[in-house]
This record gives structure tokens, C-alpha cells and sequence, in this order.
């Protein structure tokens, strides 16, 4: 049968994926033949872990000739946000404009340690989020990308929009299709839209062509818009 619109755009989004310790030493090559060409790896997780896996699967996929970028997994309940943006950007969660390196991301969602919101008040959560990404912003010049879910976000921040304007948004959903997103983001930037693909599990779809993630890696690209989807 013939594909339809969405099925084509879809086709055309450049694939990626992210990676952590848990994925172990990737092999790059074999991803980057398969047709992915970026990746997100995870460097830090709140001011005492730092992933030994990092060199391997950052420089690796860079050398696979992919665009990567650092993420940095939030513990709002163990110190404060431009705390754990400085520990980011001291390993390896820094932003550089060559075309190939992704501002850094911060994953914020289900705490897989207890209280799914870390303890914190939803007005807490919101001054933690900024504290973080307004410290990065100040270090790079880049708002970093926030990773996280729809039903996280409407739980544990209010569904505060004051973040569409500045940051990028990586939804999770796994799903056809990326449902309802956060409010203030009217378009998603990048869609983790399965945990079970090839070789490493999660997968993931910029939100546009090539062209405009190169853009975004850059810095002449803030975030997708309806100019760019």
C-alpha cells in the first residue's frame, strides 16, 4: 500500500538514539549503517555518578560519524539545579558549535528511586528546572534540550509552559504517533518513540530534516517551530 504523508515525513526524520552504562560498549558502526545518525549519551546522573562508559559511547559515536550530544539524569531532591549543571558541564556535558555536538540534555521524569517527583512541590520542581537550565545557558550559551514525558511533566511541574520559549523538547512516548505534548512546546524537537529498537533499544526521530538538526547542533537553530517542521 501506499504510505501516507506521516509515514513519509516520518521516514525522512533523521533516526537516533541514546545510550547509558547500561547499553555497555556500542557498536557505532554497525548503527551508523543501519541508518542512524545522532546520538544522546548519558554522562552524569546528580552530583555523584558519572557514566564509565561516557569516552566510549560519546567519542565512538562521534567517530561513526555521527552528531552526538550529553545528557544528564536529574535528582532534584539531592542538590540544586545549577549544582548539578556545573557537575554536567565538568564531564563531559559541554557545547561546542562545530555541527556536531548536541547541547546538553536534561532527563527529567519518573524518579526510579522513590517519590515520582523527587519530594519536591510542583512550584519547587519549575524553580529547580530553570535554576538548571538557565545555568547552562550561561555557561554555553545553549538552553539544553529537556527530555521527559507529558504525564511527568503535568504531575510533577503544574504542566508549566515557561519552558516552550527556551529549551527543546524530547518527548518520550512509545506510540505511532507522539500525543498530546507538555504545554508551551506547540512542536516537539526530538520523539523517543521506542525502548525496544535495534541494537540499543531507544530509539529516537528529530522533528525535521537533516539540514535542521545540523542547524540545532550548531546554535543557528533554537528549537523546532512550525517554520521548521
Amino acid at each position: 500500500p501506499a504510505e501516507s504523508d506521516s509515514e513519509l515525513h516520518k521516514r525522512a526524520q533523521p533516526e537516533g538514539v541514546d545510550v547509558s552504562s547500561h547499553q555497555g560498549n556500542v557498536d557505532w558502526a554497525a548503527l551508523k549503517s543501519s541508518g542512524v545518525s545522532f546520538a544522546y549519551v548519558k554522562a552524569t546522573e546528580g552530583t555523584s555518578y558519572k557514566s564509565s562508559y561516557f569516552n566510549q559511547q560519546y567519542t565512538g559515536s562521534y567517530n561513526a560519524g555521527m552528531i552526538r550530544g550529553a545528557y544528564h539524569f536529574a535528582l532534584p531532591n539531592t542538590s540544586s539545579g545549577a549544582t548539578q549543571a556545573n557537575y554536567f558541564l565538568n564531564n563531559g556535558g559541554g557545547w561546542s558549535a562545530d555541527g556536531r555536538t548536541l547541547p546538553g540534555a536534561l532527563d527529567i521524569e519518573y524518579n526510579p528511586y522513590g517519590a515520582t517527583c523527587y519530594g519536591l512541590s510542583q512550584s519547587a520542581m519549575v524553580a529547580w528546572i530553570r535554576d538548571f537550565s538557565n545555568t547552562y545557558q550561561s555557561k554555553t550559551g545553549r538552553y539544553p534540550t529537556i527530555y521527559t514525558t507529558t504525564d511527568w511533566w503535568t504531575t510533577c511541574t503544574g504542566n508549566n509552559p515557561s519552558f516552550g520559549a527556551t529549551n527543546a523538547l524530547w518527548i518520550a512516548r512509545y506510540s505511532s504517533n507522539v500525543g498530546t505534548l507538555p504545554a508551551g512546546w506547540s512542536y516537539h524537537s526530538f520523539w523517543q518513540y521506542t525502548s525496544t529498537g535495534p541494537i540499543v533499544g531507544d530509539h529516537n526521530k528529530w522533528n525535521g530534516g537533516s539540514a535542521g538538526l545540523v542547524k540545532y547542533a550548531r546554535g543557528s537553530l533554537m528549537r523546532i517551530s512550525s517554520e521548521d517542521s
